[in-house]
This record gives structure tokens, sequence and C-alpha cells, in this order.
């Protein structure tokens, strides 16, 4: 993958796989329209109860070749243990100063796994931070998003912004196979999760039914934001 400035879109997720179970649906459909995606994992997910630190970093690549992401990286973070203070917030900025993202996205401010929360807090800090022109990272200026969203996980949120995904469900779920050791096939075998039964892909294929519903569209992926969404004009089209 051309490691390339000038990202239109960067996704943060505390482990491989977080990103596209949530927000698959809008990296496919960025990532189509020829916008410059990518992803960087803080871990390699490696306390998960199925699989290991290396089949976790081939599947992390499987499905980036299938999104036709412009990159995708890991920060070799501790899984369960990484902290949030000074030096993983500067990892961040370092990342965001490198890529130069017009929009980022990151995990769920509160969720069931406490990973989740902690890397959502250490992101938006290190986009805000990364924007200060006394925090020095060598041979990188600062650079500030123009906009964080927070992707929607296990605990169910209120969007305050809803992508149309609609088209695109078959594909999400397609994506999700390149994790073949977290989530449900014929062939899976070892300890049962509660991410690798059938009807966990059934929760996250109805989410984005719902989510849309709530939008006016027939498929959608909910996000959270800080800020006001704003707009130039009123319109009943959303």
């Amino acid at each position: 993958m051309d490691e390339t400035n000038g990202l239109h879109l960067l996704a943060f997720g505390a482990h491989p796989d977080d990103v596209e179970l949530a927000a698959g649906g809008t990296m496919l459909k960025h990532a189509r329209a020829g916008k410059k995606t990518g992803i960087i994992d803080l871990t390699a997910g490696e306390l998960g109860s199925r699989g290991n630190k290396e089949i976790r970093a081939a599947e992390a690549l499987a499905a980036a070749t299938f999104i036709g992401l412009t990159l995708r990286e890991n920060l070799g973070m501790q899984d369960g243990f990484f902290r949030h203070d000074s030096d993983s917030v500067m990892k961040i900025i370092t990342c965001i100063r490198r890529h130069r993202p017009q929009i980022v996205l990151c995990n769920s401010p509160s969720d069931r796994h406490p990973d989740h929360g902690r890397a959502s807090a250490l992101v938006r800090e290190a986009c805000f931070l990364s924007g200060l022109h006394k925090i020095e990272t060598e041979a990188l200026t600062p650079w500030r998003p123009e906009a964080v969203y927070m992707y929607i996980q296990d605990y169910e949120h209120k969007p305050d912004i809803v992508i149309n995904i609609s088209g695109w469900v078959e594909d999400k779920m397609e994506l999700l196979k390149c994790y073949s050791s977290q989530f449900f096939s014929e062939k899976m075998q070892g300890f049962r999760t509660p991410i690798s039964g059938l009807d966990f892909l059934k929760f996250v294929e109805g989410r984005c039914y719902h989510h849309g519903r709530a939008a006016g569209f027939e498929a959608g992926e909910g996000f959270l934001c800080e800020r006001s969404m704003g707009a130039e004009y009123l319109s009943g089209k959303y």
C-alpha cells in the first residue's frame, strides 16, 4: 500500500476488526469512490480468546486489501493494558501529522470493552493536540483534522449522524469474513466468544438496517460527534 500524505479518511481502532465491524460500509464506500483511506490499529488484539497476533495481522492485511485502503498500520500498543498517557498520545499525534487526514474516525466513547473508550479518548485528544505548534514532532508540521467521528460499537448510542451505506451491506458482511478467527464460519473451532456466533453477525447486519431506517436510508452506519453538525441550508433530504 502506498503510504502517502493527505488522506481523506483515517480510522483508528483499538483492535484489528473494530473499524470494519462498526464502520466497514463507510470505509468501503469512500475507498471505492476513490478517496484515500487508512486504518491504524493501536494493538494487535493479542489478548483475544481466538487467533493470535500473527493470524490477526494477516486478517487485517486481507481486510485492507478488500477495502482498498491507501495504508494500514499497527502502533504495537499492549492489548488490554495500553494507557492514556503522553507517550501514547504522541504516537497518535505523529500518525496524524504524517498522514494529514481530513476526517478521523475512532472508537466509541463508552463500550463493553474497556479498550474502546480509552482508545476513543486517546485519539480525540491527539487530534486536538496535533494542531498545536508548540508540540514538536521531528520533521512533521502541526495538523488538525476537520472533523472527528466516533463509530458505534457493542453498546447502542443514538447516532448524531448516519452515513448511507445502502447497497454496501453485503460487501461489509463479506469484508468481515476476512476475520475468520474471530467471527462465525461453518468450519469454526475453538472457544466460543460473544462475537463468534452467527447471532453476532446477524446483530451487526441488523444494526445497519436499524440505523439506516432512522435516517431515511435502506441501511446506514451511525456515528457520534462532540461538536454540533452544521449545514448551509435546511433540507428535508438527509
